[in-house]
């Protein structure tokens, strides 16, 4: 792996290397890494380095070509097993974003369908389909933000949590698409942008990419939501989510709930961004979403100082649960839903 240093999208494929924009050294340094093989795309999913539901999607079909280009296999099953063998290696990752799975089962499904061609062959079709799922997200984060902006009015301010961002995504974001798409058509809409604890997504991520858009956009502490609210200055809260349940409950970064409770005290609509790739209809409720853990060290530890005392035990779950209960409505590419419903968006 190597690293260069320019402005760059968050995940690209250039020649016969994946790229990715090194979220990790964000908003200070803008670092490249250049990927070439799975095991790097693994790591780089782990730590962080790409991250967003959409955007690890992308990245694990790319891993999963640059895992097989140079296996040999003496024919069409041998290749599919190296294949599944490669998917679920990348499919430890991390355990909460759908969307991971989602993408290395499309790729698993595209070489079911190509039936027994040659090995090269099969090869170029991984690539070909990662290529296809990075081109459609683009697409589908756009579909997202129109369908986001008919529950919108000029001039309205709105929260967001996290990184739901172009940073995350092929282009636009998702809970984000809205304020792009509000900018072009010459609409001022006031963002607040939670600096999501523990490693700061919202500060170093949402923040960085929406005042280099020239969006109108103010950076809050996550303690903060409740008197912003209370204050007058957010009527809607837009989030994203790394995995919907099939009751509509939905998983996000951890502190969407509270953000949620403290949206629906106000009266506050409460919007969940969703590409359906994000839905996972097969998971009945949100209790049984995978809740992934990160190391202690993110909380006892900020931007390189020691802020805790050694030893303290440490709780750092990465996502939480809203329950449907707290959501408006879930905003997809093919319309929007009450949480409930959420099983009509997929055709």
């Amino acid at each position: 792996m190597t690293t260069s240093s320019e402005v760059f999208a968050p995940v690209k494929w250039e020649g016969d290397a994946l790229l990715l924009l090194d979220q990790t050294r964000l908003p200070v340094e803008t670092i490249v890494l250049t990927i070439e093989t799975a095991e790097e795309v693994w790591a780089a999913i782990r730590h962080l380095q790409v991250r967003g539901a959409p955007a690890i999607g992308m990245a694990a079909a790319y891993g999963l070509y640059l895992g097989i280009r140079q296996l040999e296999a003496a024919d069409a099953g041998a290749f599919r097993e190296l294949l599944h063998q490669r998917a679920d290696y990348l499919a430890t990752a991390r355990p909460t974003a759908v969307n991971l799975f989602w993408a290395l089962d499309r790729v698993k499904a595209r070489i079911d369908q190509e039936g027994e061609k040659p090995v090269d062959v099969l090869k170029a079709a991984v690539l070909d389909e990662a290529l296809a799922i990075q081109r459609e997200d683009a697409e589908v984060c756009r579909t997202i933000g129109e369908n986001l902006l008919t529950l919108l009015n000029d001039g309205m301010g709105i929260l967001t949590h996290c990184n739901p961002g172009a940073l995350a995504t092929a282009a636009y974001g998702t809970a984000t698409a809205p304020f792009y798409l509000a900018k072009e058509r010459g609409w001022n809409l006031k963002v607040y942008a939670d600096e999501t604890r523990p490693v700061l997504q919202g500060a170093r991520l949402t923040a960085y990419e929406l005042q280099q858009a020239g969006i109108d956009v103010t950076l809050i502490c996550d303690n903060m939501a409740a008197m912003v609210m209370a204050q007058g200055k957010v009527q809607a809260v837009i989030v994203g989510t790394d995995r919907v349940a099939a009751n509509g409950d939905v998983a996000n970064k951890i502190g969407t709930y509270g953000v949620a409770v403290l949206a629906k005290a106000h009266g506050i609509p409460f919007y969940v961004a969703a590409p359906l790739s994000s839905i996972d209809l097969e998971t009945a409720t949100g209790a049984e979403i995978p809740i992934e853990e990160r190391p202690a060290e993110e909380i006892t530890h900020g931007l390189g100082k020691q802020v805790a005392p050694d030893g303290i035990q440490v709780y750092n779950p990465a996502f939480d649960v809203t329950p449907a209960a707290y959501i408006t409505a879930i905003v997809t590419e093919t319309g929007i839903f009450k949480p409930e419903e959420i099983g009509k968006a997929k055709p």
